[in-house]
């Protein structure tokens, strides 16, 4: 008996020991790290949550001018982008940060807009935004502000203008916004059809239905779709990623009854 404990007691080596250490390391650090990786995603679900809300109350907050239709006032103190210039389409989730080409885009995005109203806003880092228009898409349960310009941090509050016209106005009135996968912002764009129909209400309460006519794929290098080129019509340009997040969808409509 004595000689059965000896030799089994043999067989608890310093290596073992030795990775028996590494082994409890090894968890200790997967533990962290599966830890580390949670947290991100709460925050990450947080953020989305958060931006929601947020663009929720501006929508409900919005106001109107009450000028006449048609009556426009202009801030000079914007750079209009030229039809040729190259306009990179972008929209990536938030998964994985916004993607953005610099060297292609004028870094000055901004395209003249209704003189800046009285409800202008502040992000956390002190970018001033405000909003020139709602857009509704009963299909898909879509209703969101518009901001007046995009950035990054604009992108995680609400859609965007990205370039074109103003809302209801002659040109290609070209939107943005994240695809979260889920049921925020245009994350259900990617399921519109021939035929839909979006809504874009302007501060001068002036509603307009778009009627969906094309829906395609392009690569976020493709720029053909915020074209100025509407032959005299009213038109939007809807971007968003794919679910991928490597591709944009391009959603595109024209006013009714044109």
């Amino acid at each position: 008996m004595n000689q059965i404990l000896i030799t089994e007691k043999l067989y608890i080596t310093p290596e073992l020991k030795r990775k028996k250490k590494l082994y409890k390391i090894d968890f200790i650090i997967s533990v962290f790290l599966l830890c580390l990786l949670f947290s991100y995603y709460i925050y990450a679900e947080y953020d989305k949550y958060a931006g929601e809300k947020k663009s929720q109350e501006i929508l409900s907050n919005m106001q109107f001018s009450g000028e006449a239709e048609n009556t426009y006032m202009y801030d000079d103190t914007t750079i209009k982008i030229e039809d040729n210039e190259r306009i990179v389409v972008i929209l990536a989730d938030s998964n994985s940060d916004t993607v953005i080409d610099p060297e292609n885009l004028n870094s000055n995005n901004k395209v003249p807009t209704k003189i800046k109203p009285k409800d202008v806003r502040k992000t956390a880092k002190g970018e001033e935004y405000y909003t020139i228009a709602q857009i509704s898409i009963p299909k898909i349960d879509v209703n969101y502000p518009i901001l007046d310009h995009w950035s990054d941090d604009l992108l995680k509050i609400s859609p965007c203008k990205f370039h074109g016209a103003d809302p209801n106005e002659i040109g290609n009135f070209c939107i943005v916004g994240h695809n979260y996968r889920n049921s925020k912002f245009f994350s259900k764009v990617p399921k519109l059809t021939k035929g839909d129909v979006i809504k874009i209400t302007d501060t001068y309460k002036r509603t307009l239905n778009y009627i969906v006519y094309d829906k395609h794929v392009v690569p976020d290098t493709d720029n053909r779709d915020t074209t100025q080129v509407t032959h005299g019509k009213r038109e939007i340009t809807i971007i968003t990623c794919t679910n991928d997040s490597k591709n944009r969808v391009i959603v595109r409509a024209r006013e009714e009854g044109v």
